[in-house]
């Protein structure tokens, strides 16, 4: 009997999301608790396991498409059912008799020449394919098991075809504007539905911007300091703890002791309430494999300089491979963005409703700086706070960032806690 292969619930309120990628196509054989096919809501990317062995028997949406949860995408056949229609379909040797000059001899007759399958196109290929009208025959695969994947695709759609041959031009051509003459290169247009997650990243960015009432106020820190203790104790933390020792750490912690200082930053404004925190659950913003996701450190004051690393180290390998968890991805009260690592040298971030803060870091870069009468270059990173102005006022802002800074270029703070 045909196994209903369902959109799985994916996280409480989401009731429609898009398919993404089928790992699996129809005749494809699988194991159990194999990845079957992708499924994407606004949230996160999850993947659906097959819940048996078996055969793929069919495919009901494709990639792109929308469906809801409980709705059936595919079919697939148990393992027992599976080999035995494919046991039955393959063609089975014959004995037969030959007859040669007055002899008999028994022996087996070969049996016909399998039929040559038809290519095994991925779905975003055949999309690709589809809409350049170009058979999937007549494209060479170089995906795993030969398959035509999508750079296959692109690249059957954008080479000349061998069978075009120039026009012959006409007796008088006219004269051509030089405005209209095209300077090269392409100019062909590609269609790519928005994803859920994107989506929702689109929805929430704009409701910061039309909901709160945003400021960024700006300062720079000198991270001699840090540098200086990340050089002398970096090999003996990788050997002790695994991980390596990076800047991000430092500004967790020097987050957790500023909004210890500053309650505004990490409050919420809910109205007709503000909610105070007594805990700092910190995002940290990293970029995934289908955007930009920010999952959560809980309770990082509790947590020590390994434990953050390998928190963050942790979140950043799943959000590569589009394996984090929904509830990794929801709340947190505070968010952190290094633009730095993309060469940023100074943004304005936004909030993550409904926080009242982020602190966006950027690149370190040696500038002249004047210290103790005299001119020298340090390392100087420039650091930026948006915050709600409803609930967070100036002189907090400032005195919040100022923490940050004074801290960054002294850590010893840090196991002072002054």
């Amino acid at each position: 009997m045909p196994i209903e292969l369902k959109v799985p619930e994916v996280g409480e309120s989401i009731t429609e999301v898009m398919v993404g990628t089928w790992k699996k196509r129809e005749g494809d054989a699988v194991a159990a608790d194999d990845s079957i096919v992708e499924i994407e809501s606004d949230k996160a990317t999850v993947e659906l396991p097959s819940p048996t062995a078996g055969m793929i028997t069919k495919v009901l949406k494709g990639s792109g498409e929308k469906a809801v949860v409980g709705e059936v995408i595919g079919y697939m056949e148990p393992a027992a059912v599976g080999a035995a229609a494919v046991s039955s379909a393959a063609p089975q040797p014959t004995v037969g008799v030959k007859r040669a000059e007055g002899t008999t001899t028994i022996g087996s007759v070969q049996p016909p020449a399998a039929p040559v399958m038809p290519p095994r196109v991925m779905p975003s290929a055949a999309r690709v394919l589809g809409e350049a009208g170009i058979p999937a025959e007549t494209v060479s695969g170089t995906g795993p098991g030969g398959r035509v994947s999508k750079a296959d695709a692109v690249a059957a759609t954008s080479a000349p075809s061998p069978a075009a041959k120039p026009a012959a031009p006409p007796a008088k051509s006219p004269v051509v504007p030089p405005a209209a003459v095209s300077r090269g290169g392409s100019r062909e247009e590609r269609y790519q539905l928005i994803s859920p997650i994107r989506q929702r990243i689109a929805e929430r960015l704009v409701e910061a911007q039309q909901q709160a009432a945003l400021l960024t106020t700006f300062n720079e820190c000198d991270m001699t300091a840090v540098m200086a203790l990340r050089g002398k104790f970096k090999d003996q933390f990788q050997e002790r703890y695994g991980v390596k020792l990076g800047f991000m750490s430092f500004f967790v912690r020097a987050a957790v002791e500023a909004l210890r200082a500053v309650p505004q930053v990490n409050a919420e404004y809910r109205e007709p309430h503000i909610v105070y925190r007594d805990y700092c659950d910190i995002g940290i913003a990293v970029g995934g494999g289908k955007g930009l996701v920010v999952p959560v450190i809980r309770n990082a004051e509790l947590l020590s300089f390994a434990q953050i690393e390998q928190t963050i180290g942790e979140f950043a390998r799943r959000a590569s491979e589009n394996k984090l968890k929904l509830e990794e991805l929801q709340g947190g009260t505070f968010t952190i963005s290094n633009g730095g690592v993309y060469g940023s040298m100074l943004s304005t971030p936004i909030i993550n409703p409904p926080q009242s803060g982020i602190l966006g870091l950027h690149s370190i870069q040696d500038r002249p700086v004047a210290l103790n009468g005299q001119v020298v270059i340090r390392p100087m990173m420039y650091l930026a706070l948006t915050y709600d102005h409803r609930l967070v006022d100036g002189r907090e802002a400032v005195t919040f960032l100022k923490r940050i800074k004074d801290t960054i270029e002294d850590p010893t703070r840090l196991m002072l806690e002054v």
